[in-house]
């Protein structure tokens, strides 16, 4: 079998309304979707993260044409330098590229001897795969949203909890209001009663000093985790001093993580760390460095297929990967986007990812990407502008 050729195409995943965060307004994201095509008909299935790999995933496509998509290593070594080289660099595009190219290679792989990835990968540990519910401070749009006080986000959380079972639970409270934060949080326990599981996420908004006070204040209501309450390591490391609610980052370092005692999980997307395979040797020194790891949100379905085949193999990821599941309003696969009934989604039994790309979907957020560009900018809900045109008229 040979690769004949590799298409990369950027879509859009509008959200129903946006949410607010450390950056503003999001409205969404843009991802790039990936099909190696092989000379016996197979089309492996592949997710980037953003968008601004497309032009170094079809350069590598070039590169790739005539190999044998079952070899992974041997296509590697045609697209990455020498991974020491690329750990020495501020340029980790060509990892993302790649890694999402390779996800698509192990599709082909499941395809091709007519097996689920999950056993590729070793057999299945477990085949119901947990996922967060998502909450945040949302201005309503089409009468979507409009959760922007601790009451209005309790309140979606149990109408979460009762019309689909939800228990876990996780969300970003950044409006810059220290109390509204306390007060919100203190809120949701309450309403959510001691068995529902509450993670955090300001994404580094907190001062080393705000988030003393604002951890101080909501300890008592046990937060199951807090992702990137400050900005660096470092700084986690002194917060550490004042708090036992664990940290996770986004940023894979586990060396300094380990040398400095924080943050205690890391939560990633597969492609970022170079694809399944190099997803599967880090987790690996997670689960050896006491580590924990999960997935964040935001994906479209096939990179959330990967995460659920992966969690479904691997021991390690025990914790409930995050998920925007509920708000996306599209996907580019059948029957996407995946949603979770009592916290989890079932793993696919199909062959490789187990999933199927939906051509009209994936053109016309294609389409809506060239014509609104991607979704990354500020977005304001009083203001029209290209960005509130959402879905294309």
């Amino acid at each position: 079998m040979k690769i004949t050729a590799i298409k990369a195409t950027p879509i859009n995943i509008p959200l129903e309304a946006p949410f607010w965060w450390t950056g503003g307004y999001y409205p969404g994201t843009s991802k790039t979707i990936i099909e190696v095509e092989t000379d016996e008909g197979i089309i492996g299935l592949g997710e980037a993260p953003s968008v601004d790999v497309v032009h170094a995933i079809e350069a590598m496509g070039q590169r790739l044409i005539g190999l044998d998509p079952l070899d992974i290593a041997a296509c590697e070594a045609v697209c990455v330098p020498p991974w020491q080289i690329v750990q020495n660099t501020d340029d980790s595009s060509v990892v993302k590229a790649f890694g999402a190219i390779e996800i698509a290679l192990w599709d082909i792989r499941g395809k091709h001897w007519d097996q689920p990835l999950y056993k590729l990968l070793g057999g299945a540990v477990r085949k119901e795969i947990p996922f967060t519910e998502y909450f945040a401070f949302r201005p309503e749009v089409n009468g979507k949203g409009g959760e922007m006080s601790p009451e209005a986000v309790a309140d979606y959380c149990l109408r979460m909890k009762e019309e689909h079972g939800s228990t876990y639970f996780e969300g970003k409270l950044i409006l810059g209001d220290p109390q509204k934060e306390i007060a919100t949080v203190k809120k949701l326990r309450e309403t959510l009663g001691e068995d529902a599981m509450i993670r955090l996420d300001s994404n580094m908004q907190w001062s080393l000093s705000t988030a003393r006070y604002v951890l101080g204040a909501i300890e008592e209501y046990n937060i199951r985790n807090y992702e990137d309450p400050v900005a660096t390591f470092e700084e986690m490391a002194q917060l550490r001093q004042h708090s036992t609610i664990p940290f996770s980052t986004h940023v894979p370092d586990i060396r300094r993580a380990v040398a400095l005692g924080a943050p205690d999980n890391v939560v990633t997307n597969f492609a970022v760390l170079g694809g399944i395979s190099h997803a599967i040797r880090f987790i690996g020194a997670c689960e050896a460095m006491g580590v924990g790891f999960w997935c964040y949100s935001g994906d479209a379905g096939i990179c959330t297929a990967a995460y659920l085949h992966m969690t479904a193999a691997m021991p390690w990821i025990h914790e409930p990967s995050q998920s925007l599941f509920r708000w996306q309003i599209c996907d580019v696969i059948e029957g996407g986007p995946f949603k979770q009934k009592n916290n989890v989604v079932l793993v696919p039994e199909g062959p490789g990812l187990g999933v199927t790309l939906d051509r009209e979907a994936l053109a016309y957020w294609h389409r809506h990407f060239v014509e609104n560009g991607p979704l990354d900018h500020f977005y304001n809900p009083a203001a029209p502008g290209k960005f509130n045109r959402l879905p294309l008229n």
